[in-house]
């Protein structure tokens, strides 16, 4: 899409006001606005967005590996997509948070389905965020326990 001008729109700033809106209005929005071009490709859907639990889906299909298994870095960009989101949640309205780190333990193989992350914060600071992030398969069963710790830097 472009403006007026021919020049591609920039779809990587989000600008709404977080502080107004509901938990579902969150969400709604941050699912129409977009996740970002990945999280899109990778089919990534929000579910429930606030600073002390987001959680969302993302298809296996499109997103195995070779061996018809859920690719595990696929695992850490749902991850990294959702503690993101939560930590800038948390961060709002003077900082944001980037991610400086992230590890994922891949606890089994899922060859079907959607999959379910819910990120919770462990640690709320002054400069730095530490979430848990817990991958679920359709049967409920963890497949993947990540954690994310991010930097919060304060709005230019």
């Amino acid at each position: 899409m472009a403006n007026s001008d021919g020049a591609p729109q920039n779809k990587s700033r989000l600008d709404i006001n977080m502080s107004e809106l509901s938990p579902e209005e969150l969400t709604k929005a941050l699912n129409q606005y977009g996740l970002g071009e990945l999280a899109e490709r990778m089919g990534i859907k929000l579910i429930e967005v606030s600073a002390n639990k987001t959680v969302g889906t993302m298809p296996v299909e499109g997103n195995r590996q070779p061996l018809g298994l859920l690719n595990g870095g696929a695992n850490a960009l749902l991850a990294e997509t959702l503690g993101s989101i939560a930590a800038n949640v948390a961060a709002y309205p003077d900082r944001v948070a980037v991610g400086v780190d992230i590890n994922v333990t891949h606890h089994r193989g899922v060859k079907e389905g959607f999959v379910t992350g819910i990120a919770t914060p462990s640690h709320l600071g002054k400069s730095t965020g530490s979430y848990v992030i817990d991958i679920f398969n359709y049967k409920n069963e963890r497949t993947a326990s990540a954690r994310l710790t991010v930097f919060f830097k304060e709005k230019n």
